[in-house]
This record gives C-alpha cells, structure tokens and sequence, in this order.
C-alpha cells in the first residue's frame, strides 16, 4: 500500500470533512508508516464548500447581517474566489438547519429569506458571478423567502401578501416578481446541488426531506400539496417547468425556484468541488479511495460526495471503501460498487454518544484499525462489530 487518497465529506453536526480525513490519516499512517496518505477536504453542495473553495483559491470572507431560518437577526458570511469576481453562498449559512434547535425546526415556519438577503448583499457590491451551494438547509419554502428578500411579493387567492415561511407555500397563488432586484438578470447563477430529487412527489423535497427537518405526517402532506400548487404557479410565472426537474427539490425547493427566477444552471456540487481540487489528477497513481460521509443510504447515490467520488474511480478500478457513522442499504451500496463498507458506530450506540466529537474520532480510529488489519484482502465484505 504505496498511497491512499481520502475524500470523506463532514460528518455534519459532529466532524468537518478535515477532521474525518485527518483522523483516519493518522490511523492509516500508525499502521502503515511508509504510505503516503492525501487528504481533500471535500463537500457535496451543502455544508464546507464554502470554505474549502475560499481556501482553495486564496478568496476572502465577507461578512453580513442577515435573517436566520426563523427571522432573526444573526451575521453570516459568503466568499468571494480568488478571481476577485465570483461570489459563493452557502445557504446554510443564513438558512441551515444547524442554526436551529431540535425544537424549533418547523418547516411550515422556516424561511430561506436570509439565503436572498446574502444574494442582495453582493448584488449591491457589483458582484454578478454567483456560486450556490444549497444543502443543509432547514427549509421547505420552495425558495419563496429568497425570493421575497430580493422583492418579490407573495399573494394569497384573496389578495392578502404573506409573510416568510413554509406555510406561505400552502397559501400562495400569486406571486409578483415586478419589483424582483433588477440586478439578477445581469447576473450569472450556477447553483451546486448535493441531491438529484425533483420538486414535489415522493422522491422530491417534501417528501424525502421535510421529515428531517421537523415536518410532521400532516405537515408533510400540506406541504406538498402546496409544493405541487406553487410548482404551477412558478410555470404559469417563468414558463418554466420545474415540477419533475432533477436537482430542483434540492434545499426544500430552493433549486427549482434558481433555475425558474434566476435562470440558474443546476450541476451536481460534488463534481464541481472534485474538478476544483483537480480529484482525478490525485488518484491516477493511488491504490485506494477512501470517501464517505455520516449517514450513508440510498440518498448517497442520488449525487452525494461519495458517489461522484465513486464515478471516478470505478473506471480506473481503484478500489473505493466507504467510510460512514452508519449504513443502510447496504446491498445497493454494494452494487453500485464500492469495494467495502466501513460503519463506524459500534452496535447499541446510542446517537447522541455517537455524534460526539471524541468518540467519533476513536470510533474512527477503530474502524480503519479493523479494516486494514482483518479484511484487506478480503472486499466486498462490510466490517460489522
């Protein structure tokens, strides 16, 4: 084992993607000293690529006040790259469901206002090349906040304007973008999406992610009752067809409502960031690819890190291992080609133990310890405790 490149995004709300990285690096070097490990930090549209993009390119941060998910006041931050000319947001930033409580995550209350607040900041700045990243956000607003930040007006079926928040899908049936910030037709948008779900029906935003971001079963059927309405109403708007679009029920909606307003080109985030640190020119000569991330499932073939990553490599057939806190459907993981899978949260371990940062760093530890020293040379196995 000559070299080993590690690609594992954050392990969100525990680990950033440096530290997963440098934490196994560590563990593979104690083993095997005379490997040359490569660590890229790496991101799939949601949270850190932001800051890997900034450093990779030698940006700056810019610094704003903006409104969290539930309207208060917070500063947030975006990056301008080392071209001096392009902007990249990170709607978890202004509009990610770390921002919250377990408490106060409420889809039908949450608004991606701050998101558009963000945009408007650099319009005025005379910026007009814009990057998105819109995962791990806390919304389900169809993009309807972002909208509102930056003029738009949102009317129920009896004329009355509405306010932010998830439960203005359910109610609007008009929306007038007269007033929407002239600025954005001068601008170019190119919005990362780390998931390919459409905008509404059961693989899109509602469905698949409002759950995760506190929605009940009610909750979950109104809003997408409402996400099919606006959908239409976004058509009858923009003359854009957004309903089935893959990418477009990326961050609640949010892709969709890029692509219909902003004429948004919508790409996969984690190949933008793979091109970024030039990924295939790192594996050309590697014996393994580790790349992972905290939960790992169905949804990781559906654009996620891992995947892309996995794209990459199976044609070159380095063998690809994927690392997670926890796997499920294992069998798909399987047979979409990764060599082996490595969960590294022991059986009984309670969640909130688990996420903590320490013990998911020896949890780390042990895992890659197991793997490299009982099933090396025996793939396609996943390592159970």
């Amino acid at each position: 084992m000559k070299k080993i490149v590690l690609a594992i995004d954050s392990f969100k709300g525990c680990l950033s993607s440096e530290e997963v990285e440098n934490c196994a690096a560590e563990e593979i070097r104690r083993l095997f000293p005379t490997c040359q490990t490569v660590c890229l930090p790496v991101a799939d549209g949601g949270e850190g690529i932001l800051d890997t993009l900034v450093h990779i390119t030698n940006g700056k941060f810019i610094y704003t006040e903006v409104h969290d998910p539930l309207m208060r006041l917070q500063t947030a931050r975006y990056g301008i790259l080392g071209d001096t000319q392009t902007v990249v947001i990170e709607m978890a930033e202004a509009s990610g469901l770390p921002l919250l409580t377990p408490e106060e995550r409420n889809p039908m209350k949450t608004t991606s206002f701050g998101t558009g607040e963000l945009i408007r900041d650099a319009l005025k700045r005379g910026y007009r090349k814009f990057l998105i990243g819109i995962g791990g956000s806390a919304t389900n607003d169809g993009g309807l906040g972002m909208l509102q930040a930056l003029g738009a007006k949102l009317y129920d079926a009896n004329g009355i304007e509405l306010r932010q928040g998830g439960e203005a899908v359910c109610s609007t049936a008009r929306i007038d973008i007269s007033r929407l910030d002239k600025a954005i037709s001068e601008a170019n948008f190119t919005v990362a999406c780390d998931v390919r779900n459409p905008f509404c029906g059961k693989e899109g935003a509602t469905h698949v992610f409002a759950p995760q971001k506190g929605a009940t079963t009610s909750q979950v059927t109104a809003l997408e009752e409402g996400m099919k309405r606006l959908s239409e109403i976004i058509r009858q708007t923009t003359g854009k067809s957004i309903a089935s679009l893959p990418g477009s029920g990326a961050a609640g909606g949010m892709g969709g409502a890029l692509y219909a307003f902003f004429d948004a080109k919508l790409v996969p985030g984690a190949d933008l960031l793979l091109d970024a640190i030039h990924f295939d020119q790192q594996i050309k000569d590697a014996d393994m690819v580790i790349t992972g991330e905290g939960k790992a499932d169905s949804q990781t073939l559906m654009g996620k890190i891992a995947e892309r990553v996995l794209n990459r490599t199976l044609p070159l057939g380095i063998p690809t291992v994927l690392i997670a806190g926890r796997i499920d459907n294992e069998t798909e993981l399987r047979r979409a080609g990764f060599d082996t899978l490595v969960p590294i949260t022991p059986k009984g371990m309670e969640l909130e133990k688990a996420v903590c940062p320490d013990t998911a760093r020896k949890n780390i530890r042990k895992a890659i310890n197991t793997f490299f020293t009982n099933t090396l040379n025996n793939l396609n196995q996943p390592i159970l405790y």
